[in-house]
């Protein structure tokens, strides 16, 4: 039996989701140690876009990830982790050395925070294949064809100058073919300007349909500055403004937004956080549970909200439900070794 989907604007028994993004290998030593302590890592994948398509697919969406990854053993083992929770992986790209000056994958190396001691991540991503990927070579067309619901970050159109322009066209061929298009802000300092990012997010925030973010940092041209404790550039509004009128700056501004979403995190200490998110919908502000627990690994957090949020749009969720389903994603997904949440347990239902 169809039903009508607001967000998708159709009727829809199983609709089709699909994202982009980098894969990485994910390098960590066990029990906490520190990286220049450790002897051995413990090797699994992830990436921002690579996360929500597997915690997706694990919820039984219809999920698909494109990426470029090296034709050797590490970027087959990326393809076969995510093929083994359930991720369709046919638009993978895998390169041969004579096809790009790089055949590497990218790498990061994760130190586990614990008690007062922070995380800490080392990245080794530059000149990884996608990033050296001539993606005038792909035919975005047949690419999206048949998907409901694009899903991008800040994150990929950071790593080089050919990313960039993927991600300008996908949101140009999505618009063409009426999709639902999510954008997930992730502001990453190492990879890009303050001023880069937002100049960037600026011009696609007309092509969006949701956006969300932990701090919505690159969204828009107006800014303020935070206090000095946080370090970082809040756009449109001062930080003592409420996040309805943080969202209703966004919805004058870009009125084909649906929803927008951002979680606030509490770091307690290292190994204990809450967290909770507001969410701007059909007209209303909703503010979620308070969710306090320890953290086991942190790494994708952000991710489990994204994905929460759009299994939850995607099942027609009531909106309180929406934002506290996705916070809630977040809050497991710390208890969870590894950069993605493969939540087995069925999600509940929209009723």
């Amino acid at each position: 039996m169809e039903h009508f989907n607001p967000i998708l604007g159709h009727e829809t028994t199983g609709p089709k989701f699909i994202t982009c993004g980098e894969i990485m290998l994910r390098l960590t030593p066990p029990n906490y140690e520190k990286l220049r302590m450790a002897t051995n890592f413990e090797a699994s994948y992830g990436g921002s876009e690579a996360n929500i398509a597997l915690a997706l697919a694990n919820l039984g969406v219809d999920s698909t990830f494109f990426s470029v990854v090296p034709n050797n053993s590490l970027g087959k083992s990326a393809v076969r982790w995510l093929r083994s929770n359930d991720v369709h992986c046919t638009p993978m790209i895998l390169t041969e050395p004579d096809e790009t000056p790089s055949n590497r994958l990218g790498t990061y190396y994760l130190e586990t925070g614990y008690g007062i001691r922070p995380s800490k991540v080392i990245y080794d991503r530059k000149h990884s294949a996608i990033t050296e990927y001539d993606f005038s070579q792909v035919d975005l067309d047949e690419l999206l064809e048949g998907f409901d619901w694009l899903h991008l970050s800040g994150i990929t159109p950071a790593l080089a100058p050919n990313c960039r322009g993927l991600i300008i066209d996908m949101l140009k061929e999505a618009k063409k073919k009426g999709l639902t298009v999510s954008f997930d802000g992730n502001f990453r300092s190492t990879l890009w300007t303050w001023d880069e990012a937002r100049d960037f997010c600026t011009e696609c925030l007309p092509m969006w349909t949701c956006c969300w973010a932990s701090n919505p940092t690159t969204c828009g041209r107006t800014r303020t500055t935070t206090p000095r404790a946080t370090g970082r550039t809040a756009c449109l509004c001062s930080p003592a403004m409420s996040s309805r009128t943080k969202f209703q700056h966004f919805i004058e501004r870009y009125p084909s937004l649906k929803c927008i979403a951002r979680h606030v995190r509490y770091a307690h200490s290292g190994s204990e956080n809450s967290l909770k998110a507001f969410m701007w919908y059909d007209g209303h502000t909703f503010e979620s549970k308070l969710f306090t627990f320890n953290i086991l690994d942190r790494v994708g957090g952000g991710d489990a909200f994204a994905s929460g949020l759009i299994y939850a749009m995607l099942h027609n969720y009531k909106a309180m439900d929406m934002i506290n389903f996705a916070v809630a994603s977040s809050a497991i997904k710390h208890t969870i070794h590894g950069d993605a949440t493969s939540p087995t347990m069925s999600a509940p239902s929209a009723t």
